[in-house]
């Protein structure tokens, strides 16, 4: 995730960089007269892209405008003192551009970035600083969607529950006493009526799924549910879908595997896992509170002592 949010920085900074470089300058001569800077900002609204705010500060980072906005000038923040926001520290020296780090704004509540252009005059003396406001809802889509990393992933708990781990033992649900007929239908649903997502709670006696006919809803199936054939009939037969990246055969053997992290031990066992065929993980979680998510040719490779050497508290 990092290196697509350094990507989306990147391009960020090609299109405003060169547009501030450019106003920056036609500001020099107007810093001293606060209605043509004004009216110079609100011209430039237009050649900004995507920009909230407009503003210039004086050379201590006071600002000497209104807010120049898409709906005319916000006069409550002329005079405002800039200096001491994060975006402002260290630019002097290091360079005449920065684009801030993502922040919630103090107005809106939203997700922001801010822009800062250090103002030089003709004898490259800092004179000012032009400044730029971005909404993160409104800047242009300058990538795909983030793909979701398919590297192993653990992430440890709850400490208090870690540190209790072996004053509990595992103590048998209801699924756990009828987990072959749980276990067949919870294949059945994914590899014929359409559920690409499946999760199984063996603690708690459920199992929710998400299906590609109702991509955006979940469904929640009970005990009763999970051990009556008839349930299929309430999902209409699909093929797998050709989104899947987990082969259709695969899925009996991951869920197979699942019964046997849930019975190895009697402090240390599965509480939950799920499975999803169109990004080919799988996911678990762990009586330790720990959980892990792993691409599922990984996950079958790995044998139980992996298993248990990782869990290790």
């Amino acid at each position: 995730m990092r290196t697509a949010v350094l990507k989306q920085r990147e391009m960020l900074t090609s299109m405003i960089s060169r547009a501030m470089r450019k106003l920056s300058r036609k500001c020099v001569p107007l810093l001293a007269d606060r209605k043509a800077l004004e009216r110079r900002l609100t011209k430039a609204l237009k050649e900004i892209p995507d920009c909230k705010h407009l503003y210039v500060m004086d050379a201590q980072g006071v600002q000497l405008v209104a807010n120049i906005t898409r709906q005319g000038p916000d006069l409550a923040h002329f005079g405002r003192d800039r200096s001491k926001r994060p975006y402002m520290q260290g630019i002097l020296g290091s360079t005449n551009f920065r684009l801030s780090e993502a922040y919630i704004s103090r107005n809106s509540k939203r997700p922001s970035l801010t822009a800062i252009r250090v103002i030089r005059d003709k004898n490259n003396k800092h004179v000012g600083f032009l400044g730029a406001d971005y909404d993160l809802r409104e800047l242009p889509a300058t990538q795909g969607l983030y793909e979701e990393s398919q590297t192993w992933r653990q992430i440890k708990g709850d400490p208090s529950i870690r540190g209790n781990l072996f004053q509990q033992h595992r103590v048998e649900s209801e699924i756990d006493a009828r987990l072959d007929d749980v276990m067949s239908l919870m294949t059945e649903l994914m590899t014929h009526h359409g559920v690409f997502h499946g999760k199984l709670h063996f603690s708690s006696n459920r199992a929710t799924i998400w299906l590609v006919d109702d991509p955006y809803c979940y469904r929640l199936l009970g005990l009763e549910d999970l051990t009556d054939p008839n349930t299929c009939l309430a999902y209409p037969h699909r093929p797998y879908t050709d989104k899947a990246i987990i082969p259709a055969k695969d899925i009996a053997p991951i869920f197979d595997m699942f019964r046997q992290l849930r019975f190895a031990d009697e402090n240390i066992y599965l509480r939950a896992g799920s499975i999803n065929v169109c990004n080919g993980m799988v996911s678990l979680n762990f009586s330790c509170d720990g959980s892990h998510y792993i691409r599922y040719d990984e996950f079958l490779k790995n044998g139980m002592e992996f298993w248990f050497g990782t869990l290790g508290v």
